[in-house]
C-alpha cells in the first residue's frame, strides 16, 4: 500500500467519527484548548513495604499539598488551629465530624461555612483542568450541583448569588450536608493528584499491604514500578516455592502473620506444628521461622543448580554447614553458627526436602496459587505494573540498570541469548509476565525468584544474605555486594547514558529510583547526579524510620517544575483525628522550569497534537469536496 493510499484509509476512519466539517472544528478548538492548560501534578512514592496508616495518610493529605493550598487561600481568614481543622475534616471527613458532633461543634452555621471553604479550594484545585474533565471525576451523586457550584462567578448577579446559597441551605436542611463534605473532600484529593507513581515495593516489613493494594485499585490514575518486594509475592503467586517461602519467612521475621492468615487465607498452622515437633521450639512463631528457613534455603539451592547462568552458586551454603561442630564453611573460612540445630538437613544431600517438608510445601503451593484476594492483588500488580515506564520525560525504576565495574552495561544469558540494558529489562518483564499465564513454562516461573534475589536482576541488583543473616552472628558477613550501578549513579555522565538507552535526551530528563534506603539522618541527599537522578525511597515503613532519620518521600512533577518532600513519622489516625496532627514535610524545589510546562510538552499532549495534525489533515479534506 503506497502513502497516499494510506491516508484515505485513515481519512476514511476519521470520518466516521467526525461526520461534518464543524464536528472537526469542533474537536480541534477542543483539543487545542487541552493542550493550553497547565500539566496535571505527577506525585512519586517508592518503598511503601506494607505502612497502611501513613501511606493512606499521605493519599488523604496529599503529601502536604491539600495545606499548602488551605494556607494559600485561607491564611489571612483562618487561624493555624483552624486551617488545621479543615485540613483534617478533608483527610477524614466522617471520623472528624463524628468527633465535632460529639462535642456539639457543629450547627448549621459551621455547615454554611465549611462548604463554602470546601468549594473555594474546589473551585483552585480544579482550574487547571477543563470542565469535562471535572465533571468526569465529581461524584455521581452530586455531580449536577457540585459543577454548578464550582462556577459559579464572584460578580454574578443577585439572583445566581441567592440560588447558589440556597442550594448549600437545602442541602442543609434536609440533613444531606455530612455526605456532601464527604465528597467534596474526596474531589479536592481527587484533583490535587492527576497521576501517581508507585516506584516498587508495597509488600513485606510492615503488615498491612493488602490494604494499601485496596486502597490503589480505586485510585484514579496510577502506575506502578514493580520492586523485588512485590516480585516475590508475585512468584509466589506464580507458584514459584523459594519466592513462597521467602514471602513466609520475610513476615514470620517482622512479625506479620496476620497479612498471610487474615488478609489471604493461608494458613501456617501446618507450618507451626513441624516447627514445634522438628526443632524442639514452644513458640509457634518461632518453630515456623525455623522451619521455613532451612525449607527455603534447600529450595533455593534447587533452582541454584538447575540455573547455572544465574552465576549464583556463592549462595550455595547448605553443603558447607558442619552441624556437628555448628559451623560454615565460607570462603575457606569455618564461621561459627547461631545453632546447630538442622534435624531435616542430610549432608550428602543438602538440597533435598524431607517427605514432611515436602507435603508442607505442597499445601502452602497449593494456597499461594489459588488465594482469590491474593491473586486478585497479583493481577493488579500485574495490570498497573512494569519493570520501568519512561513517563513525561523521566524513566522510573524501582532498582537498577545493571552495570560492570566499568560503568558498562552488564549481560545475562536469557532464553539461549545475552541482554543487557534495556533490552535486559524488556526481557524480565516478558519472562514475568509468562509466569503468570496458565500452564507456564518452567523456567520463567523459575526466574521470577532470580528477579527478587538474584546480583544481576534489575530488581535486586546485589548479593541477598539472608543465609548469613539468618544463621551468622558476626555482622561482617552480612554486607551485601550491590551491583556498581549504585556507586556510579552519582555521576552524571552515567545517568546521561541509562537515560538515552532508553531514548530520553530532553536536556530535563531524569532517573526516579526507589530500592536503596536514603539515610538523611547521616546527610546522605536523595538528589544525585546533578539532580539528574532521585532516590526517593527515605524508609516509610516504621522499620526504618530510625535508620533513615525520616518517613519517605514523595516527589512531586507539577506544570513548575519539580519538589521534593521529606516527611516526618506518621503517628496514628487517632492522633491526626483528635490533635490534628498531620505527616510534616519539608519541600525542597529541585528544578523549575523556566517555562511553565503545559498539557502540550506531556506525552498525553503530543499525542494530542498529533491528532490535531490529523483532523486538519480530514478539514481539508471536507473542504475540498
Amino acid at each position: 500500500m503506497n502513502k497516499d493510499s494510506g491516508n484515505i484509509k485513515y481519512l476514511k476512519l476519521l470520518k466516521q467519527n467526525y461526520s461534518t466539517s464543524q464536528s472537526v472544528i469542533r474537536e480541534i478548538i477542543n483539543l487545542s484548548a487541552i493542550i493550553n492548560l497547565p500539566k496535571g501534578t505527577e506525585f512519586f512514592l517508592s518503598d511503601i513495604h506494607g505502612e497502611y496508616e501513613a501511606f493512606l495518610h499521605i493519599m488523604n493529605n496529599c503529601s502536604g499539598v491539600i495545606k499548602e493550598k488551605v494556607d494559600l487561600i485561607f491564611k489571612d481568614v483562618l487561624s493555624e488551629f483552624d486551617r488545621q481543622e479543615l485540613c483534617t475534616l478533608i483527610y477524614y471527613p466522617r471520623e472528624k465530624m463524628t468527633i465535632l458532633s460529639e462535642t456539639g461543634r457543629i450547627d448549621d452555621d459551621w455547615y454554611t461555612m465549611t462548604l463554602n471553604y470546601l468549594i473555594q479550594l474546589a473551585k483552585l484545585l480544579s482550574s487547571k483542568y477543563t470542565r469535562s474533565k471535572v465533571r468526569k471525576a465529581l461524584p455521581e451523586d452530586y455531580a449536577y450541583i457540585i459543577d454548578e457550584l464550582l462556577h459559579a462567578q464572584k460578580n454574578e448577579d443577585t439572583n445566581k448569588v441567592s440560588y447558589h446559597r440556597h442550594i448549600l441551605q437545602t442541602i442543609i436542611d434536609l440533613d444531606d450536608a455530612d455526605e456532601f463534605i464527604i465528597a467534596l473532600s474526596a474531589l479536592i484529593k481527587r484533583l490535587a493528584v492527576d497521576h501517581l507513581h508507585i516506584v516498587g515495593d508495597i509488600f513485606d516489613r510492615g503488615g498491612s499491604a493488602d490494604k494499601i493494594i485496596d486502597l490503589l485499585m480505586n485510585y484514579h490514575s496510577l502506575d506502578i514500578e514493580w520492586g523485588n518486594h512485590d516480585i516475590l509475592w508475585m512468584g509466589a503467586a506464580c507458584g514459584n516455592d523459594a519466592c513462597i517461602c521467602n514471602v513466609i519467612r520475610n513476615n514470620l521475621k517482622y512479625g506479620n502473620v496476620e497479612i498471610l492468615e487474615n488478609a489471604y487465607g493461608i494458613s501456617l498452622r501446618p507450618l507451626m506444628l513441624f516447627g514445634m515437633s522438628k526443632y524442639g521450639i514452644k513458640d509457634g512463631i518461632q518453630a515456623a521461622l525455623a522451619a521455613i528457613k532451612v525449607i527455603l534455603f534447600k529450595l533455593e539451592g534447587q533452582l541454584i543448580k538447575s540455573h547455572p547462568e544465574y552465576g549464583m552458586d556463592d549462595r550455595l551454603l547448605l553443603e558447607h554447614i558442619n552441624p556437628t561442630d555448628g559451623t560454615v564453611t565460607i570462603e575457606g573460612k569455618e564461621i561459627p553458627l547461631k545453632t546447630n540445630v538442622f534435624p531435616t538437613l542430610d549432608v550428602n544431600n543438602p538440597y533435598e526436602l524431607s517427605d514432611e517438608e515436602n507435603e508442607i510445601v505442597l499445601k502452602l503451593h497449593r494456597s499461594f496459587v489459588s488465594g482469590q484476594r491474593l491473586n486478585k492483588h497479583i493481577k493488579f500488580l500485574y495490570d498497573k505494573g512494569s519493570m520501568y515506564n519512561v513517563y513525561n520525560r523521566n524513566l522510573i525504576f524501582h532498582g537498577c540498570v545493571p552495570v560492570d565495574d566499568n560503568g558498562i552495561f552488564d549481560m545475562l544469558f536469557i532464553n539461549g541469548k545475552y541482554y543487557h540494558g534495556k533490552a535486559l529489562l524488556d526481557i524480565c518483564e516478558e519472562k514475568a509476565r509468562a509466569a503468570y499465564i496458565d500452564n507456564p513454562n518452567t523456567d520463567d516461573v523459575d526466574f521470577m525468584w532470580f528477579l527478587w534475589g538474584g546480583e544481576k536482576s534489575p530488581l535486586c541488583g546485589r548479593v541477598v544474605k539472608t543465609f548469613e543473616r539468618d544463621y551468622i552472628e558476626n555482622k561482617n558477613f552480612w554486607k551485601e555486594k550491590s551491583n556498581p550501578y549504585y556507586s556510579k549513579y552519582y555521576d552524571e555522565s552515567f545517568c546521561s547514558q541509562i537515560l538515552h538507552e532508553f531514548g530520553l535526551y530532553d536536556v530535563h530528563s531524569h532517573i526516579i529510583n526507589g530500592h536503596t534506603p536514603v539515610h538523611a539522618v547521616d546527610g546522605e541527599n536523595p538528589v544525585r547526579a546533578n539532580e539528574k537522578l532521585f532516590v526517593i525511597d527515605g524508609g516509610f515503613c516504621r522499620s526504618m524510620n530510625k535508620t533513615t532519620g525520616i518517613a519517605g518521600y514523595t516527589l512531586i512533577f507539577n506544570s513548575h517544575g519539580l519538589r521534593l518532600k521529606a516527611h516526618t513519622p506518621f503517628t496514628s489516625v487517632e492522633d491526626a483525628l483528635m490533635n490534628n496532627t498531620d505527616i510534616e514535610s519539608e519541600s525542597e524545589i529541585i528544578e523549575k522550569d523556566v517555562y511553565r510546562m503545559f498539557v502540550r510538552d506531556t506525552d498525553i499532549g503530543k499525542k494530542l497534537q498529533e491528532d490535531i495534525a490529523d483532523l486538519k489533515k480530514l478539514l481539508d479534506n471536507y473542504r475540498k469536496l
